[in-house]
C-alpha cells in the first residue's frame, strides 16, 4: 500500500507489514493505532547494549533468548494478522520459543526492557504499562538514561530523571521495585541473575 497513508484508520499487523517505509522510519501500532517511532540517541545505545550484554552472557546456553529493537513483537498475535498490536521494545526475553515466528515475537515476551528517550515519553511508557500487563508480559523495566531518582508506586514514570523501574505482574498483582545506578538490580523471572547499574551507566 506504499508509505503509511495520513488518513486517519484502524491498522492490523496485515497492513504493517505492507507499510513501504523509507530507511530508518519505523513505527509500532497499539491497539489499531499507529505511533511513529524516531531513532535512540547514543546514551539510549549505550545502556541498552551493556543491559543486553549482561542478559545475553546469562542466557548464552539456555533455552530462553534476548533480542533487542527493531524486533517485532506481536503482543496478541492472530493467525490471520488481524491482530492490531505490533511493538518494539528495547529489549526482551522471550522463554516459549513458539512464540518465535519467522516475522518475530507471537505474543508476550517475558521480560520487556523500555528505555526512556526522546522519541518514547514518560506518557508513551506509562500507556505500554498497561497493554504489556494486559498482554501477559511477566516483568516490565523502565530504563531512564538521566540523574537516577526513585519512583513510587502509583505515581507517573518521569520525564526526566532517571534509574531503573522493575514491574512484576504475577496473580493479579504488582510488584514494584525502584534502583539507583549504584545498585545491583535483580531480574525477577530469573532468581540468579542481576544487572550491575555501575556497568550499564558508566561513562
Amino acid at each position: 500500500m506504499g508509505a503509511l497513508p495520513q488518513e486517519k484508520r484502524r491498522f492490523t499487523y496485515a497492513d504493517y507489514k505492507e507499510w513501504d517505509l523509507k530507511v530508518g522510519e519505523r513505527y509500532e501500532i497499539i491497539y489499531g493505532e499507529a505511533f511513529a517511532m524516531s531513532g535512540p540517541n547514543t546514551r539510549h545505545q549505550v545502556i541498552s547494549g551493556e543491559i543486553f550484554r549482561q542478559i545475553s552472557n546469562y542466557l548464552h546456553g539456555k533455552p530462553c533468548k534476548v533480542f533487542s529493537a527493531p524486533y517485532d513483537v506481536r503482543l496478541f498475535y492472530e493467525e490471520d494478522e488481524s491482530d492490531d498490536t505490533v511493538v518494539q521494545p528495547d529489549i526482551m526475553v522471550i522463554c516459549d520459543k513458539n512464540k518465535l515466528g519467522p516475522e518475530g515475537c507471537r505474543g508476550a515476551p517475558d521480560l520487556v526492557i523500555e528505555i526512556l528517550s526522546p522519541s518514547n515519553t514518560a506518557l508513551d511508557m506509562e500507556y505500554k504499562f498497561q497493554v504489556y500487563r494486559h498482554a501477559g508480559v511477566r516483568e516490565y523495566w523502565v530504563v531512564s538514561p538521566e540523574t537516577p531518582a526513585v519512583i513510587k508506586q502509583g505515581e507517573s514514570f518521569p520525564a526526566s530523571g532517571g534509574g531503573l523501574t522493575a514491574y512484576c505482574f504475577k496473580d493479579g498483582e504488582i510488584l514494584t521495585r525502584s534502583y539507583r545506578n549504584t545498585d545491583t538490580v535483580p531480574v525477577a523471572i530469573f532468581p540468579d541473575l542481576t544487572i550491575a547499574m555501575e556497568q550499564v551507566y558508566a561513562e
